[in-house]
């Protein structure tokens, strides 16, 4: 057991969590929690940490999703665990996962593609949960631009509640490009714009679509906008102008579930 804050297994992990660089190096993200860690897939598990206290209390699931993976656990003391956790209520258990990024060209190759494509959302919890939305909704991709959050940052892990194992997402250099290259591919694109001629409940979605959504407080950049097929607008009543980002993003997803579900 590991009981010093400066072992140096535990100075890789407090810096695995604070710093986007090392991650990048290692190719991994961390996963904290008994959810995230029951529904990690075993073939991107490469290490696990636990605390005392969770391994008194769950010792059978530690040893159930262990389980023929080859990886044994390291536990630490409940003061060390807290050093290196990121949350204020740590559960005691924390995952070492290998990254896995979709393609965009599995994505436009989709049957009948729902994409979202978020352009320089900065914000790491509205990223988490668009990404848990997109997959409770049935997009089948998400498309980010590089200036986005990362989505490998510990808070946005933790607000997919395990969606990022599920939903194919990628990172792109140049939103503007891939937007000429998804509307190429027959796929129509709507902007969330406060333009928009539309509401967003009139347009068939049913058909191959993509959702662009833009950064919290300036909205899409003007060389994204353009390149958008529809301006669609949610109706606002009183004296609201536009909703946070991740909740626009849902309302647009659940409107072409729902249509989709026909």
């Amino acid at each position: 057991m590991i009981t010093s804050t400066a072992n140096a297994k535990v100075k890789r992990l407090a810096g695995l969590q604070k710093k986007k660089r090392l991650r990048e190096e290692e190719g991994i993200f961390l996963a904290e929690g008994l959810r995230m860690f029951r529904e990690v897939p075993k073939d991107r598990l490469c290490e696990v940490y636990v605390s005392e206290a969770f391994y008194k209390k769950e010792k059978t699931a530690l040893e159930n999703v262990l389980e023929g993976t080859g990886i044994r656990p390291e536990f630490l003391s409940d003061h060390v665990y807290e050093h290196v956790s990121d949350t204020k209520t740590p559960q005691g258990v924390l995952c070492v996962i290998k990254r896995r990024e979709g393609r965009l060209d599995e994505m436009l190759g989709d049957r009948c593609p729902f994409l979202l494509v978020l352009d320089n959302l900065q914000d790491p919890g509205n990223v988490g949960t668009i990404l848990r939305t997109a997959e409770g909704a049935g997009v089948t991709g998400v498309i980010l631009g590089r200036d986005s959050a990362d989505i490998y940052n510990p808070k946005t892990i933790r607000s997919t509640m395990g969606s990022v194992y599920r939903v194919p997402f990628c990172y792109a250099e140049d939103i503007p490009g891939v937007l000429d290259r998804i509307n190429g591919a027959g796929i129509t694109t709507f902007a969330a714009h406060l333009e928009g001629k539309l509401d967003y409940d009139e347009p068939d979605y049913r058909k191959p679509c993509a959702f662009l959504i833009g950064n919290e407080g300036n909205g899409l950049r003007d060389e994204t906008a353009e390149k958008a097929e529809e301006y669609i607008r949610i109706p606002m009543l009183g004296q609201v102008e536009s909703l946070n980002a991740a909740i626009a993003a849902s309302v647009l997803m659940f409107e072409a579930a729902r249509q989709r579900r026909r």
